[in-house]
């Protein structure tokens, strides 16, 4: 049922205008094509339709506007029309001719003639609910200027002929919206224009009017503003975007990217463990990734731990196989070489889930371990680790490791993803697997086929079984045998904990076989998408549903060479079998004592299912129409090719060979059909007994083409072939229709984006505009979903699956909808680049909502066979073809014409074998149920004839099998190939020969070869003659086929390379047009070349299709002739099109070449520079001797050329080196394309806005501009006092905050602060007074370095916390609205101070303690380059590469291309430069732009090279450690610290510095690397970091040594610097023409137009006060920043990270280096000594530990005879990691009450290093160990009790562990003692020995019981006391009771009498403890006689035995 209307003719206008009219019914409009200048009659005579679902009710409206076209400004309204339908409806009829109504509904004189029809309801089309239609135009009527925004603002690809001018349809779209809502014209401008929607007018093929670009540019020129938020311009994807009605847009990227293998390094760090259930265990972790398994080292008796052990796991793999690999940290107890130990407990997670969490890691996490054996017991302690998965390219930033003081919140610190609960739970998954069908013929065995021949009977060849594989574990079903459709009823039960931290279930169907089982088919199941963890959220639930599975072909050979497809790696390429299961997951109450506590995987049987409950069967009809197929690859040219398409089994030619018998029951089916179906394609025209029709399935085979060397195509001209293929499938089409809407959200979400991108790229204006326009669709479209989906029919067979996404999407989009809308408001010019990426993750979201889980209808492969042989395929989801009459819910593609191109499958794909195209199609596709198959056609391309077989000739809706094209329309097509830009480099030199062929339908021509270039000007014009094109004229208009251009490079032997592809649509030209602006001529646009995934350049040109009318040729616009004869017949892109050049002046620094590589064995010599830009170029001088000196000589040379005046156009600049050898030859280096200049372009300031801001860039030359980021601020935000005498209260304030900054500096203290400082010390309490002030002798440089440590990740944090602070500033400006641009500016300066008040805020009472009086330097967690921008400030560095980039993305990296670096500078400007700046004073003609640079004479240069430490290292021996030392290369000077290696050690602490002596430039690239030391063999290379010395050197930030924060002339803090402050900063004011510096009295300085003011004295050593200027000097230079014009940050003192990479694992981090250099020239006073790093020597101290008594000890023995209960106690203690000084008392035996006297002193040495608060211990790992290794562990003493046994093991009692930095004070008495001391530490006030020296006190004993709760099992009295090594030399003490210093012996009760009561326990102790190793010796003594004995005895027996022979 449709509505038709023929407009035919508008007559009565005035003036002469040009117009278009538009129709709208029910919400969806449609537009006329514009008609040009018509005075009083417009004759449209168009036609329009539209497909209604519902019955039209004769009160429903017909509108028709008419309105004055306007390219620029908004179309003018002249009348409307408006009708109500009623005698339409009644008489299906009606011709009218009526008048038009203005706006105020008074008619006028402009009358309008249309013709109306109505086709009512034909009973094709099932029932539909009323309310779909009728809900739509509710929608739009809230009058609110929705309507006209309802959905795509976001169409792009005006370029496409897009089908409306996006200029007018929105404009006066939404005009019509403000008028009908009642606004004014105000709020038309600020909600921006929009475009009517997409599926306006899919309908109606009119004529694009307009391209955007043009629009925009015709905008500029006539000088006035069009609003862009509708403007769509995405240049680069200029074919991925589509406004056409039946054509969809191809897809660019060719390779599959799944399944191919990549580099990943997973590395774990074990920390410690804490909390672990059992008593005195000996823990081991281990770590398990996939298959490997590594272990840590062995820790005795202990429940904590501590190993700090680094892991690494490397793997070369795909990304889907790495992501399921579960990594599994078990903790095992007294594992040796012979047994394995016993599980304690263990966590797992996938390799996944680490890749998606921030920087791919987990930092400091503690893993919650459990027991998978026992589910009732709670958890087993907690493992506390790092995690990082790093694959190629990810580059980890690691926290920064400093000392790990902070106490450990194990609760607020788990490892679990962001917002998985700590508590969770166990969990069974209930997988229900029913039954399978369509399953392919696996078994090829010979012996099956003899079987068959002998007995007959014909099996079934194939025994399949489920699999099911989750986290780590198995489950399989039993075997069906011989069955293609086998029905298990079985259950698979899991048990894992919930939510479980590994994301997919992987199904697979496997073949049985006695050898060995094969994968038939693999589907992986994603949890995040089949649950939602929100608070209205679902667990995981699935089904019953069908599953589809994919992979290999199904044809049957022994060696399937794509089965790793059905392994599920890559992309299938055929349809294996589909599965019906089903999920659920229960969550376990394990309190319950019935449950079975194993985490075994259980398999049981499960009820079947219902038939219909997946969906009521019903017949689909598939339709496939080929329009074209060619550029068929040449390998298979010359066979005959046919295309077969599938869907499911249907249509495949193999598995339906036989015709089976038809067993298909009626209504309902029961998937047994499914088979039988198959019907071979059927060449004879019969039916069956339905008198149905039979598929066709494939077209007829037809010998190719020859299209050109490379390519055929298959003459499919007039006559198209068809395909047709019925099935039955369950109907769950609403779940694809729910999809498809949000496909097509997201995609006009996607589409939007691209244009914003693309703005902000090509700085088009108000990209801003755009994207409110891109928001305010994405809020409609959402709103749209919501009632759409709202409908859901409520019928029998949907799962708990769908009903519960529906739920969440619907949740998910409205939230979305109102986020949108809100975003909209908020998007302003400078909050952009944020709310875009905003919005990337609605885009993200999106396509994840998009992907439905439960599938339905399978996919349909399009396969060419060539001689019944696959070749390539096409993969197109069956919901992109599925057809609706709702609009929205249609599929993409469906009865759209779509561009594929046929790949290879499986790993034939990878590389450059599946980068050429085996074939481009044109194809058009249809699916839907066969009872709405009317309209299978109404979207190809208008004016064929149908073709049927014999028997359809008289039916009606019987399908074609081919299509008779009657109208042809010939075109001839005109290709300006302009130029190339970027493109791959495929030959060895290092570039190309690149040409380009174009290709479009059934022709193809190539541009000329320009050799050796990477961006050749082909500047060539291609014309392709007499183009035919079938279909009606005005579709070829709107919807031209596409051009494919693929660029090759020319090798003189063997075929042209392929160096990548992209698409274009030409702009057409329909005979009756004229070709005159705006549309013509086209415009030059670039499109981004593909090559594989990976881009691989630009294309610049502009392609139009003009159409060969009656006249014949020569209506066309005429070509000029070959003006160049030089260049033969060859056609240059004529004159409007290529662009408006103007002169240019460039001019080269040339400065000096570095690191040039030998070529061909020869080394450089005599290098020189050729630069070349369009065209023109000029040389370098010639280096005489690169060896001796590598710069040039002449510095600045120009050359002048013409370039095109839009900068977007400028071609790019190429560099190349040449060795000039003798005999004038010439041999290319390398080179080096510079591809965008606009960084180097200088534009001279206006007259008007001369500001000083400006005219300072002219002194620095133009480079500075290229870095105009950080030499000066914007400058509305720098307070300049132009008065001379400056408010000093005012300026001070400014200053003072910009140096406070760094949160702990303070310029000067002012007396208050002082005041309140003293207060604080007075009154600050106990605690305070503690933290004495640290001595000046005391610190040292390390003091200084992690007091910046502790600021850097204070900084960090405040740096969050002020974003966050930003975010809700932000809204509240928005809501504020901007009052006017004066106030604004002093606005933007306050915020700016407020953020600094808070930041110094914030920090201040932390660093009262302690931080007073450290001064600090700035670390840097990245390398100094990347934040002051290479140090390119004015001196460039180009690499010159060379070498051809390798095929596939792993082998070469640009790293290994690289043969030199060129260093220098390029400025390009208009030729007049304005007098002024060449008049300046000083300004030197010679250097042009490049004043004031330095000379590149040699110089040298003392380089004092300090490296503080290293992190994280990459273990280079087996033990999973490293011995690194650092080796440091510069020139010549080669320096290997080998001896100083540090044993054993991934966090190696240097603190070293090195001088070397350098001459720049010949030795400037510094390496710093860290080797491994081997005792044997060479050195492995950990990893290495390079630094050019140069650049630093003369970079103005002036990074040759940093600035210190503070100026000391001793100590720790001295200034390092030759020069000091003052003369530095003279020295820069100098350099920079700045007026300055004058100091003033009242420590004052000015510099420019600023004032500074700071203190004026300085201490020296001895204390004496000197005036002085330099810490003004200072201030001024800490703020230079600030300075004007000359103004830029200095380097401050710092400490950089750089990170250390190896050339054999490029791009994955080996480690980093914290290191910093200082650069001091030799012609200048040298500098002091080097500063100090070596590292902190621990410091000796001694613990003595008294144990006084225990108490309340709980009694472990019973008496023999009274049956009392009693101890033996002693008291066991240790402080170093593993027991190996563990000391014991005596034994107390027989103790009754638990009461043990002791009196008893350890004595434990140890070195401890204070900074760390760890201590130092050195021994042998092994004994096999060459030397010791220095281990840190935390300072932890440990107490335990013990009952001593004589006979078996003593038992252990009890535990405490001190940690000597902060445990609880000892209680007073025993009965105070209690568990709350160890249980809530975090209450108790905490102390520290090394404060207090000396504490006495009771601590409890305690364990854990049965139940893992913790228990007290005794107290004891101790004394702890601290001496360091002096003082315990001079008061020494005896271990035990020993002398000096005895203690007394304790009074223990007598166990005298226990003779009597206890004979027997008494002569144990006797025995055992007096005579024990007495006897032990008789015994051996007696054993070793008896022996012997033996031996004497048989000895003469067996020797006469064997000398007899006997």
């Amino acid at each position: 049922m449709a509505l038709l209307l023929q407009l035919r003719t508008v007559s009565g206008l005035r003036g002469r205008a040009d117009r278009i009219a538009k129709a709208a019914f029910r919400g969806l409009s449609f537009y006329t094509r514009v008609l040009e200048n018509c005075e009083d009659e417009a004759r449209f005579d168009e036609t329009f339709r539209w497909p209604v679902a519902s019955n039209i009710d004769g009160n429903e409206i017909l509108e028709i506007q008419v309105f004055n076209y306007s390219k620029v400004f908004t179309n003018r309204l002249i009348g409307t029309f408006r009708m109500v339908l009623q005698k339409v409806v009644e008489e299906g009829q009606v011709e009218v001719t009526d008048t038009l109504i203005d706006d105020n509904n008074s008619a006028i004189q402009t009358s309008i003639s249309i013709e109306i029809r109505y086709q009512a309801l034909d009973g094709t089309v099932g029932a539909w609910n009323d309310k779909e239609f009728l809900e739509t135009p509710s929608i739009h009527s809230e009058g609110d200027g929705r309507y006209p925004l309802e959905t795509d603002s976001l169409l792009s690809g005006h370029r496409q002929g897009s089908d409306i001018s996006p200029g007018k349809s929105n404009q006066q779209s939404a005009e019509r919206s403000f008028r009908r809502a009642g606004k004014g014209v105000f709020s038309a401008m600020k909600l921006g224009k929009t475009r009517p929607s997409k599926d306006d007018h899919r309908k109606q093929d009119e004529p694009a009017v307009l391209e955007a670009e043009d629009l925009d540019r015709k905008a500029m020129r006539q000088g006035c503003r069009l609003e862009p938020d509708t403007i769509s311009l995405a240049s680069v994807t200029a074919v991925t975007t589509n406004v056409s009605n039946k054509r969809s847009k191809p897809d660019i990227k060719m390779e599959p990217s799944a399944g191919r293998p990549m580099d990943y390094q997973v590395s774990v760090t074990i920390i410690e463990a804490r909390q672990l259930v059992g008593l005195n265990m000996d823990p081991v972790v281990c770590v398990e990734v996939g298959e490997e398994k590594k272990y840590t080292s062995m820790k005795e008796s202990t429940n904590c731990p501590y190993y700090n052990e680094y892991f690494v796991f490397d793997f070369h793999v795909s990304p889907d196989v790495m992501f399921d690999k579960i990594i599994k940290l078990s903790v095992i107890h007294s594992k040796n070489l012979l047994r394995s130990g016993t599980l304690v407990g263990s966590f797992k997670m996938d390799v996944g889930t680490v890749y998606t969490q921030p920087e791919h890691q987990f930092y400091h996490k503690w893993a919650i371990l459990s027991d998978p054996e026992d589910l009732t017991a709670g958890l087993k302690g907690y493992l506390k680790c790092d995690i990082a998965v790093v694959g190629k390219g990810d580059n980890i930033k690691t926290p920064h490791k400093a000392n790990e003081t902070d106490e450990d919140d194990i609760e607020g610190n788990l490892l679990l993803p962001d917002g998985v609960p700590p508590e969770r739970q166990w969990a069974h998954f209930y997988i229900k697997i029913y039954r399978a069908e369509g399953l392919p013929r696996m078994n090829t065995s010979i012996m099956a086929n003899v079987k068959k021949a002998l007995i007959g009977e014909n099996k079934d060849l194939v025994d399949p079984y489920v699999q099911v594989v989750f986290a780590g574990q198995k489950g399989k079903t039993s075997i069906q045998k011989s069955s293609y459709e086998p029905l298990w009823n079985e259950q698979i039960v899991f048990t894992e904990m919930f939510p479980p931290l590994c994301k997919r279930i992987k199904i697979q169907i496997r073949d049985s076989d006695k050898v060995n089982d094969v994968a038939i088919g693999t589907h992986f199941i994603d949890l995040r998408k089949i649950s939602n963890e929100g608070d209205k959220g679902f667990l995981p639930t699935f089904g019953p549903a069908w599953v589809n599975m994919y992979g290999s072909t199904r044809n049957y050979t022994l060696m399937d060479e794509h089965q790793e497809l059905n392994e599920g790696l890559g992309e299938g390429v055929s349809f294996r079998a589909r599965l019906l299961m089903s999920l659920a997951v229960e969550i376990l109450d394990t309190t319950n004592p019935e449950i079975n506590s194993s985490t075994e995987v259980q398999v049981e049987q499960a009820t079947s299912i219902a038939d219909n409950c997946t969906g009521k069967m019903e017949e689909f009809f598939l339709f496939g129409a080929f329009l074209e197929a060619t550029m068929i690859d040449r390998k298979i040219g010359d066979k005959p090719i046919n295309f077969e398409v599938t869907i499911g089994n249907y249509g495949n030619q193999i598995d339906g060979m036989t015709k089976p018998v038809l067993r298909r029951k009626k209504e309902g089916g029961d998937g047994d059909e499914e088979e039988s179906e198959l019907l071979q394609n059927s060449s004879e025209d019969e039916g069956d007994e339905d008198g149905e029709l039979v598929s066709v399935s494939s077209s007829q085979p037809m010998k190719p083409l020859v299209t050109d060397r490379n390519y055929f195509h298959l003459p499919y001209f007039e006559k198209k072939p068809c395909i047709y293929i019925k099935s039955w499938w369950q109907d769950q089409r609403r779940r694809l229709y729910n999809a498809n809407i949000m496909d097509k959200i997201a995609d006009k979400l996607e589409e939007g984006l691209n244009d914003v991108q693309e703005m902000i790229k090509t700085e088009k204006p108000h990209p801003e505009r755009r994207l409110r326009g891109v928001l305010e669709e994405l809020s409609s479209g959402c709103l749209r979903f919501v009632t759409l989906a709202d409908k859901d029919q409520h019928h029998s067979s949907r799962t708990r699956l769908d009903r519960e996404r529906l739920k969440s999407c619907m949740r998910e989009l409205e939230n979305m909808g109102q986020q949108a809308t809100t975003l909209r408001s908020q998007v302003k010019k400078n909050t952009m680049k944020d709310k875009l990426k905003l919005v990337q993750n609605f885009l993200q979201k999106l396509r994840f909502l998009v992907d439905e889980p439960q599938h339905t209808i399978p996919d349909i492969f399009i396969w060419m066979m060539s001689n019944n042989k696959r070749i390539a395929y096409a993969r197109v989801p069956s919901k992109d073809i599925l057809y609706s009459i709702v609009d929205e819910e249609m599929g993409k593609d469906c009865a759209k014409v779509k561009t594929i191109f046929l790949k290879l499958p499986g790993k034939r794909g990878f590389g450059p074998a599946g980068w050429t195209v085996q074939a481009k199609m044109e194809i058009y596709l249809w699916l839907g149920l066969n009872k709405q198959r009317k309209d299978f056609l109404s979207g190809l391309p208008c004016g064929f004839e149908e073709k049927k077989t014999a028997r359809g000739q008289n039916l009606l809706s019987f399908p074609p099998i081919s299509l008779l094209y009657t109208k042809k329309q010939v075109f001839q097509l005109r290709a300006h190939m302009y130029q190339a830009r970027s493109l791959f480099a495929a030959d060895s030199s290092g570039l190309s020969d690149p040409f380009a062929r174009v290709f479009f339908i059934s022709q193809s021509q190539c541009t000329e070869v320009l050799n050796e270039t990477l961006c050749p000007t082909w500047d060539q014009l291609l014309v392709f003659d007499n183009v035919e094109l079938y279909g009606e004229a005005h579709e070829m208009r709107d919807d031209p086929p596409i051009i494919v251009i693929e660029i090759y490079d020319q090798d003189t032997v063997g075929k042209a390379d392929f160096m990548g592809r992209t698409f274009a649509k030409p702009v057409v030209k329909m005979s009756d047009e004229h070709y005159c602006p705006p549309r013509f001529p086209p415009q030059l646009e670039y499109y981004q070349i593909y090559r594989g995934n990976s881009t691989a350049g630009d294309l610049l040109a502009a392609f139009e299709l003009l159409q060969i009318g009656p006249g014949g040729k020569s209506d066309l616009p005429p070509i000029d002739g070959p003006t160049d004869m030089d260049r033969g017949p060859i056609l240059p892109v004529p004159l409007g099109i290529r662009p408006v050049l103007s002169k240019y002046r460039v001019e080269i620094l040339f400065w000096g070449l570095r690191d040039l590589k030998r070529v061909n064995l020869a080394q450089v010599d005599r290098p020189r520079v050729d630069i070349e830009c369009a065209g023109k170029g000029v040389q370098s001088a010639l280096i005489q001797n690169y060896k001796k000196n590598p710069n040039f000589s002449t510095l600045v040379k120009w050359f002048e050329v013409d370039l095109p005046e839009n900068e977007l156009l400028h071609p790019p600049l190429n560099i190349r080196v040449v060795d000039c050898r003798a005999f004038g030859r010439y041999t290319l280096v390398g080179s080096h394309t510079v591809s965008s200049l606009r960084k180097f372009i200088y534009r001279p300031p206006d007259k008007k806005t001369q500001h000083w801001n400006m005219t300072a860039k002219h002194l620095n030359g133009c480079l500075a501009m290229a870095n105009r980021a950080h030499c000066s601020r914007p400058t509305g935000e720098i307070v300049v006092n132009m008065e001379p005498e400056v408010p000093i209260k005012k300026m001070e304030t400014m200053v003072k905050l910009d140096a406070n900054s760094d949160a702990v500096v303070k310029v000067d203290v002012s007396e208050e602060e002082k005041e309140k400082k003293k207060k604080k010390k007075k009154g600050g309490g106990g605690e305070e007074v503690e933290e004495e002030e640290p001595d000046e002798s005391m610190l040292d440089w390390w003091s200084k370095y992690f007091a910046s440590i502790e600021t850097m990740k204070e900084q960090l944090r405040q740096q969050e916390a002020a974003a966050a602070e930003a975010e809700e500033k932000e809204e509240m400006e928005i809501a504020e609205g901007s009052k006017g641009q004066a106030k604004n500016k002093e606005k933007s300066k306050a915020p700016k101070d407020d953020k600094k008040k808070k930041q110094q805020s914030a920090p201040e009472p932390a660093e009262k303690k302690n931080k007073q009086k450290i001064d600090e330097l700035k670390v840097f967690n990245k390398e100094l380059e990347a934040e002051f921008d290479n140090f390119e400030d004015w001196l460039h560095t180009f690499n010159l590469l060379r070498g051809k980039i390798g095929d596939n993305d792993d082998n070469a990296t640009e790293e290994e291309r690289i043969v030199g670096r060129f260093k220098g500078s390029m400025c390009v400007y208009k030729v007049p430069l304005p007098d002024d700046i060449t008049k300046e004073a000083g300004y030197d003609p010679n250097f042009g732009m490049f004043q004031g640079i330095p000379s590149n004479d040699p110089i040298n240069v003392l380089v004092r090279v300090y490296i503080v430490r290293a992190t994280d290292l990459h273990p280079a021996d087996i033990n999973g450690k490293a011995d690194p030392y650092i080796a440091i290369k510069l020139g010549k000077t080669d320096i290997k610290d080998k001896e100083n290696y540090i044993s054993k050690q991934l966090n190696p602490v240097f603190g070293k510095s090195f001088d070397i002596e350098a001459t720049f430039p010949m030795e400037s690239m510094l390496t710093v690397a860290v080797y491994d030391w081997d005792l044997v063999g060479t050195d492995d290379l950990i990893g290495e970091t390079k630094i050019d010395l140069e650049n630093r050197y003369y970079s103005k930030h002036r990074a040759t040594c940093g600035v210190s924060q503070t100026y000391s002339i001793h100590g720790y803090n001295t200034w390092r610097d030759p020069m000091k402050p003052s003369q530095i900063l003279s020295k820069l004011c100098k350099e920079g023409k700045v007026d300055g510096p004058h100091f003033g009295p009242g420590g004052r300085v000015k510099v420019a137009n600023r004032v500074f003011t700071g203190p004026t004295e300085i201490e020296d050593e001895n204390g004496q006060k000197k005036q002085t200027d330099e810490h003004l000097a200072l201030t001024v230079l800490r703020h230079w920043e600030d300075i004007p014009r000359a103004g830029c940050k200095l380097v401050p003192e710092h400490v950089e990270t750089r990170p250390l990479l190896n050339p054999d694992k490029p791009g994955i981090e080996q480690g980093r280096l914290e290191m910093w250099v200082d650069m001091f020239p030799m012609d200048m006073p040298a500098p002091g000594p080097a500063t100090d790093i070596s590292p902190r020597k621990p410091k000796k101290y001694e613990l003595r530990v008294i144990v006084w008594n225990t108490d309340e000890v709980i009694l472990e023995d019973d008496d023999y005879f009274t049956g009392e209960k009693s101890s033996d106690i002693f008291v066991r203690g240790w402080l170093k990691g593993q027991q190996e000084d563990k000391q014991d008392t005596d034994v107390h035996y027989h103790s009754l009450t638990g009461e043990g006297n002791f009196n008893w002193r350890y004595i434990f040495p140890f070195d401890y290093l204070m900074a760390e608060e760890k201590i130092v211990i050195s021994k042998k790992e092994s004994m096999f160990s060459w030397d010791e290794t220095e281990y840190k562990i935390p300072a932890r003493l440990t107490l335990q009790v013990w009952d001593a046994d004589h006979f078996s093991a003593d038992d252990f009692l009890g535990a405490i562990e001190l940690d000597l930095n902060r445990f609880p004070r000892g209680a007073k008495t025993s009965k105070q003692c209690s568990l709350e001391m160890v249980t809530n530490e975090a209450e108790l006030p905490m102390i520290s020995i090394f404060k207090q020296k000396r504490v006495k006190g009771w601590w409890p004993f305690v364990a854990r019981d049965e139940n893992d709760e913790l228990e007290i099992t005794g107290k004891v009295e101790a004394e702890l006391h601290l001496l360091t090594a002096e003082e315990a030399e001079k008061s020494p003490a005896g271990l035990a009771r020993n002398e000096p210093d005895p203690l007394e012996k304790p009074n223990r009760p007598d166990t005298s009498f226990i003779w009597f009561l206890n004979p027997l326990k008494s002569i144990k102790y006797l025995i055992c403890t007096r005579y024990k190793w007495l006897i032990i010796k008789i015994v051996l003594a007696l054993l070793l006689l008896i022996m012997i004995a033996l031996f004497l005895y048989s000895m003469p027996g067996y020797m006469v035995k064997k000398l007899l022979g006997a």
